[in-house]
């Protein structure tokens, strides 16, 4: 090729990238392929508000595309991230704690507080009014789930009643229901909707909810090497988060078309200041009872700089 054609070629290409852009159509913008996650989450009623983030187009507005992993309950979706097979996952303190423990996970958010929908639901036809009237009954409970290590560690024995002092029957929460109706079980320690459901069939009566002992905060966790190696990557998924808060204080019939369910939980990503003492509480009760085998390090385990750095627009 000569000189002189290349110049020509040259002034071609720049007189119709001009005539492009005089037309108003400008050039061509390439837009990246929407980066996948691996994002974990439990199909109670703690798991609907990453589903509805899931649903609400906010992360397709950050460039986030998710592979969804549901399972019945967070300490499920821990144990899957410890085993490096999801990125991200909601649970509550204490299964985070477990969590942090074994497989180093890291808390980007509180995204929710659950007390409120984790409840003991008893057999209606017990007529049970009071905790201590649970001895030696038999009682469904998810172990090692958080909502199982509250009750056992903390609600029954604020009530004088200790392990032994009733039958603990190991079972899903979505098996409970079904349970609780075929009177294989006189109680069960379960999270919305499975409670609900039970109450509204005449299967089952509230007995007592967790949030007078427990807030029971919900954290989204990230494995260490998605924290490390796709930062930005986690600065755009909270920055995600806060435009689905919007709607949970702004659009409730938005969020509701969900779940109604969702008005029990309350839902605020952040990360309050005052976390510490209470993870620190609930690490030394699970260390004094051997599911752990020393306290995380919370300024390793705990990171709200990246919550930080959304809300500022980083």
């Amino acid at each position: 090729m000569t000189k002189q054609s290349t110049l020509t070629r040259r002034h071609y290409l720049a007189a119709s990238g001009a005539g492009v852009l005089a037309l108003g159509l400008g050039p061509t913008r390439v837009v990246a392929a929407p980066e996948t996650i691996k994002q974990g989450y439990q199909t109670n009623i703690w798991g609907m508000p990453t589903y509805y983030l899931m649903k609400s187009g906010y992360l397709e507005k950050h460039n986030l595309a998710v592979e969804e992993f549901a399972v019945p309950s967070g300490n499920l979706t821990m144990q899957q991230m410890v085993a490096r097979q999801v990125d991200l996952g909601t649970y509550a303190g204490q299964s985070f704690i477990i969590g942090s423990a074994k497989g180093g996970l890291i808390a980007i958010a509180l995204i929710e507080h659950v007390g409120k929908t984790a409840r003991i639901t008893t057999r209606k036809d017990l007529n049970i009014t009071k905790v201590e009237e649970l001895r030696g009954l038999k009682i469904a409970n998810q172990t090692g789930s958080s909502v199982g290590n509250v009750f056992v560690d903390t609600i029954m024995p604020q009530h004088g009643l200790k392990k032994g002092d009733y039958q603990e029957v190991r079972m899903d929460v979505n098996n409970m229901v079904a349970a609780l109706a075929a009177k294989t079980v006189d109680a069960m320690v379960n999270v919305e909707p499975y409670n609900v459901i039970a109450v509204a069939d005449g299967i089952g009566s509230d007995l007592v909810d967790f949030s007078a002992v427990d807030p029971m905060p919900v954290f989204m966790a990230a494995t260490p090497e998605f924290v490390q190696q796709r930062p930005d990557t986690v600065i755009a998924y909270l920055k995600a988060w806060l435009d689905a808060a919007q709607d949970f204080k702004n659009n409730p019939k938005k969020v509701a078309d969900v779940t109604t369910a969702l008005s029990r939980v309350e839902v605020h990503p952040g990360f309050p200041g005052d976390l510490k003492p209470y993870m620190q509480e609930q690490a030394e009760i699970l260390l004094k009872d051997k599911k752990i085998d020393a306290v995380p390090d919370w300024t390793k385990a705990l990171r709200p700089d990246f919550m930080e750095r959304a809300r500022s627009g980083a």
